[in-house]
């Protein structure tokens, strides 16, 4: 399929704000793929559909995560919010054919990131942040670092994750730990270079 087919696809799932979001995303990952030279066709493909099932019934999310095959943990079982991340790698692979496991992955860790993460995983994860449609405090900041350095711009959304989540007294998911230490520990070496 065509990035203007799952467009379409995804127009129809979700409400004009939503999508108008989506569409920033894949703007914005685009625009991160050239710069940092990620696959440009996988970043929009992929910001396109990151939010595929926000706005789908917790019911149908669950039997999605199921039919795909994937294990929920115990901690993501009662963490719904981190629902639609999963089960939106889990529609795009089940629904919509989709086999490259570099552009699931960007879907199913967008919001929590991880150890370990592509390029492309890095350029959606902070594509989500930086979009044109967002405004919370520190935006401007962390489009500042996006455009510096794509590492530094991760581990700034990692530390934003934990600190917001920790002030609101919210699950904090063990990906996000794991990466914000990952990329904690590079930037640590970077500096003594």
């Amino acid at each position: 399929m065509t990035y203007k087919e799952y467009e379409s696809i995804i127009e129809k799932r979700m409400k004009a704000g939503r999508f108008k979001h989506s569409k920033n995303v894949a703007k914005e990952a685009v625009r991160l793929a050239k710069k940092y030279g990620a696959d440009v066709e996988k970043a929009g493909i992929a910001g396109i559909l990151h939010d595929a099932t926000k706005e789908t019934s917790e019911k149908e999310q669950f039997e999605l995560i199921e039919k795909a095959g994937i294990k929920l943990s115990q901690l993501e079982v009662a963490t719904n919010k981190l629902w639609h991340a999963i089960s939106g790698a889990a529609f795009v692979q089940v629904e919509l054919g989709i086999t490259d496991e570099d552009i699931i992955n960007a879907i199913r860790y967008h919001t929590t990131g991880r150890a370990g993460m592509s390029l492309l995983e890095k350029v959606i994860f902070i594509a989500d942040f930086t979009s044109a449609d967002r405004d919370y405090e520190g935006v401007d900041k962390m489009r500042k670092v996006a455009d510096r350095d794509l590492d530094e711009a991760v581990l700034e959304g990692m530390s934003f994750t934990i600190a917001d989540l920790a002030q609101r007294k919210l699950t904090i998911a063990p990906d996000t730990f794991m990466g914000y230490n990952e990329v904690s520990f590079l930037a640590s070496l970077k500096k003594k270079k």
